[in-house]
């Protein structure tokens, strides 16, 4: 049986840098005389958060994973079901350059895959296709991370554009965000600002995204706004079922159209067919007509000859 070292958290007044596991933890194994299987609970360095590895747990606040799910779920409805690109959450990724260490994005978009897989890490390598759009979240302790060293890392990776929602409050502060638009251009990313209503255009899903309040929030190409994580989950849904629904009246009217042109062929090939037997029963009527008339003739002509020989 595995058994998991455990410990005891911090005190609630206890200093956030004080606190060993304030970034997160992972289980390592540490086998004990007792127990050759015990996994022991071993804090994250902001390092560890840099380049994750399967199964790591990460710290984040309420407010931090509400904005990601709503960020996936709004790309999710406008991106995959019309097949544009694939939409990743909270999934690591690996390179296809060598000294390059995986990534944990917050959310990742990823055209030119055909099918979506139940992955844990996407391998840049494996699958042929590389983020276009990688969004982070940042968290007060590990923002550095995500405004400077992934700036330089998401360049050399090749992803075409960078977005940042920059929780810059001051500790104990109230949440405060801004946006920071990377886009890449000659292999080096340059910063973009964001246009007059302070929004940042998301160029592979043509959406914008501003903040409203302590929030993000998503806009369509009419300005307007995609509702809270909770409608756009229902809205993606029902834009799911009503494809869905789409798709079976297409397959349907196809299927009709497909039974129809079978069934006017089919009556093509009867009418055809009718009309070569009647054409056909003609020409036999014809030909025994004529068969008829030449014996009439040869008969006649025999008569007459007949008839000669004896008046001669």
């Amino acid at each position: 049986m595995t058994r998991t070292t455990a410990h005891r958290p911090p005190a609630p007044d206890t200093p956030p840098e004080t606190d060993p596991f304030r970034y997160g933890w992972r289980l390592v194994p540490r086998p004990t005389p007792d127990d050759p299987y015990n996994l022991e609970q071993v804090p994250l360095t902001l390092e560890d958060v840099l380049h994750p590895e399967t199964g790591d747990f990460i710290v984040h606040s309420d407010r931090h994973e509400t904005d990601r799910m709503y960020l996936t779920a709004v790309l999710r409805a406008r991106l995959e079901s019309a097949g544009v690109a694939i939409v990743l959450s909270d999934v690591r990724i690996a390179w296809d350059i060598p000294d390059l260490r995986p990534h944990g994005p917050d959310v990742m978009v990823i055209p030119g895959v055909a099918e979506r897989q139940d992955w844990s890490t996407f391998d840049v390598a494996v699958e042929g296709a590389r983020p276009a759009l990688i969004i982070a979240i940042t968290s007060p302790e590990t923002r550095a991370n995500d405004l400077e060293i992934k700036v330089d890392h998401y360049a050399r990776a090749g992803v075409a554009q960078y977005v940042i929602v920059d929780d810059a409050r001051r500790r104990g502060g109230k949440r405060r965000l801004r946006l920071l638009d990377y886009r890449l251009e000659a292999g080096a990313y340059r910063l973009h600002a964001p246009d007059a209503a302070r929004r940042v255009h998301l160029v592979i899903a043509n959406l914008w995204l501003g903040v409203e309040g302590d929030h993000v929030v998503c806009y369509d190409e009419r300005g307007a706004a995609f509702g809270e994580y909770a409608t756009v989950v229902r809205q993606a849904a029902e834009a799911a079922e009503r494809a869905q629904r789409e798709a079976q009246a297409r397959r349907e009217a196809e299927g009709h159209a497909q039974r129809e042109a079978e069934r006017a062929q089919r009556e093509a090939e009867a009418r055809a067919r009718r009309e070569a037997e009647i054409r056909a029963h003609r020409e036999a009527e014809e030909r025994a007509a004529l068969a008829a008339r030449l014996r009439d003739l040869e008969a006649e002509l025999r008569r007459l000859r007949s008839r000669d020989g004896t008046d001669g």
